[in-house]
C-alpha cells in the first residue's frame, strides 16, 4: 500500500503524519526536537510511527518536508561567521539600509543589526553601470588580498553582492571563483543567483541571509537523505518552500532561504485547505511553536502571497525592523514568543518574552531535562493551560514543580 509521509521539524518539536494513499487513514506522531542533530528525532519519529501504523518503510513513495530551523538560526543569530563583499564604496550598504525610522519617535531606536559585522564586511575595486557594462574591471590581485583577509577571519561562508550584478553578474561569477580556488571549503552565495533584481540594500540583505544559513542547512538536508536511506525509505525527499512550493533538495541547498518560512507556510496551507473544506473563505490562521509564532491570513481559501517579508524584528509589529528577505512568501506575521520562549525583567523592570527559547534542550524547566530559565510552557502549565499528566499524549510528564522554581 502506497503511503506518503510529511515530517515539520520545529525548534522544540518534530511532528510527523503518514498518510495511506489507498485507504485514507493517516497516523500522527510527535517527537522533541534533537538540536545537535535535527535528523536524529527526525528518524526516531519516523520508526515510531511506521511502528505504530503498521506501514512499511518501503511503501512510502513521497516525503514532504518542512522546517523552521533557518528560521530560528536567523532569528537567534545562530548561522555560520559569514563574510561580504562588495563594490568598493558600498561596505556600509547593507547596514545603512534605507535610512528610514521604523519609529521616528523612538530617541533609542534599535534598528536590525545586520548579520554580517562590519569588520567581515570588505570591498573589491569594480564598478558595473546601472545597464551592466564594465566601467571598471576586477581587480583580481585585490580580489585575492580581500578573500585571503576574511579566511584568515575564520569565515565559514561568503556573500557577494557587487553594484548591478543583477544586469551583469560578470564580476560575482569571477570573484566566485577565486574563493573556490583559495578556499574550496567557503560556502559562496552570489546576488546575482539568489535575487537577481535591483535595489541593493534588499539584494544584499537577502544574499547575505541565504548563506547565513547555508552550512547548516546543507548538513542537515544531507543528514535527513541519508537517514530515510538507512530506514528503507525509497519515496523522495521534496522540501516545503516559503511560497508553498516544494524543492528538491539540491536546490534547498543552493537557496535555503526560499525555506525560511518553510514549516509556517505548510501550515497555512493546510489551513486553507481546512477552510475550503467547510465552506470558508475567509479566516486567521495561528501557529504557535517551540520558538515562534505565527499568523496568516486566508482570503477565498488562499494565503496571502508577499514578495518580501522581514526576519528576527526588533519590533513586533514595526515594518522595517527587521532584516529584509526579497524572495516570494505566504505573508506571515511572525514573532519570537513561543512555548519554549524565554521570560525575563529588563532593566526598566518590564517583563520581556523571547526571542531567545530553551528549545528541545535544555528545554523549559517543567520538561526536567536540565532547563531552569522560566518559559511559556511553564507559564502555561501553572495557569492550567496543559495537563501535566496528559503531554504529548501522556508520554511525557510535566513537573508542575520544577516550573515554580
Amino acid at each position: 500500500m502506497p503511503a506518503r509521509l510529511g515530517v515539520d521539524i520545529g525548534g522544540t518539536f518534530t511532528d510527523l503524519v503518514v498518510v495511506d494513499e489507498a485507504g485514507g487513514a493517516f497516523f500522527v506522531g510527535k517527537v522533541l526536537t534533537t538540536p545537535k542533530d535535527p535528523a536524529h528525532a527526525v528518524e526516531d519519529g519516523i520508526q515510531a510511527l511506521l511502528s505504530e501504523s503498521g506501514i512499511p518503510a518501503r511503501s512510502v513513495t513521497a516525503v514532504a518536508h518542512g522546517t523552521t530551523l533557518a528560521t530560528n538560526a536567523l532569528i537567534e543569530r545562530k548561522g555560520a561567521r559569514t563574510g561580504l563583499i562588495t563594490t568598493v564604496g558600498f561596505r556600509d550598504a547593507v547596514e545603512i539600509g534605507r535610512e528610514g525610522r521604523y519609529d521616528m519617535y523612538d530617541l533609542f531606536i534599535d534598528p536590525p543589526a545586520p548579520l554580517v559585522p562590519r569588520h567581515l564586511r570588505r570591498e573589491v575595486d569594480e564598478r558595473l553601470l546601472a545597464d551592466g557594462a564594465v566601467l571598471r574591471s576586477l581587480d583580481e590581485a585585490d580580489a585575492r588580498r580581500v578573500v585571503g583577509a576574511l579566511v584568515a577571519d575564520g569565515v565559514e561562508a561568503l556573500a557577494i553582492c557587487l553594484l548591478h550584478a543583477y544586469v551583469n553578474p560578470v564580476h560575482e561569477r569571477r570573484l566566485a571563483e577565486l574563493v573556490g580556488e583559495l578556499a574550496p571549503d567557503i560556502v559562496v552565495s552570489c546576488s546575482s543567483d539568489v535575487v537577481p533584481e535591483i535595489r541593493e540594500y534588499e539584494r544584499t540583505s537577502t544574499t547575505t541571509a541565504n548563506v547565513y544559513v547555508a552550512p547548516m542547512m546543507a548538513r542537515y538536508l544531507e543528514n535527513i537523505e541519508h537517514r530515510l536511506a538507512e530506514l528503507g525509505i525509497p519515496g523522495q525527499l521534496y522540501v516545503m518552500q516559503s511560497s508553498g512550493g516544494i524543492a528538491l533538495p539540491a536546490m534547498a541547498r543552493r537557496a535555503p532561504i526560499r525555506l525560511v518560512e518553510s514549516g509556517p507556510a505548510a501550515g497555512a496551507l493546510a489551513a486553507g485547505a481546512a477552510a475550503n473544506a467547510r465552506g470558508e473563505s475567509r479566516l486567521l490562521s495561528f501557529d504557535m511553536g517551540g520558538t515562534t509564532a505565527k499568523a496568516c491570513v486566508i482570503d477565498n481559501g488562499v494565503p496571502l502571497v508577499a514578495r518580501e517579508f522581514e526576519v528576527a524584528r526588533a519590533d513586533r509589529f514595526a515594518r522595517g525592523s527587521g532584516l529584509p528577505i526579497r524572495v516570494p512568501v505566504i505573508e506571515l506575521i511572525e514573532i519570537g514568543a513561543g512555548g519554549g520562549s524565554i521570560a525575563r525583567v529588563d532593566r526598566l523592570g518590564l517583563l520581556k518574552v523571547g526571542p531567545d527559547s530553551a528549545g528541545a534542550d535544555p528545554g523549559p524547566a517543567c520538561y526536567n531535562l536540565g532547563g531552569r530559565l522560566p518559559t511559556v510552557t511553564d507559564a502555561d502549565l501553572l495557569l492550567g493551560y496543559l495537563d501535566s499528566e496528559f503531554f504529548l499524549g501522556g508520554r511525557m510528564r510535566l513537573d508542575r514543580e520544577a516550573a515554580e522554581r
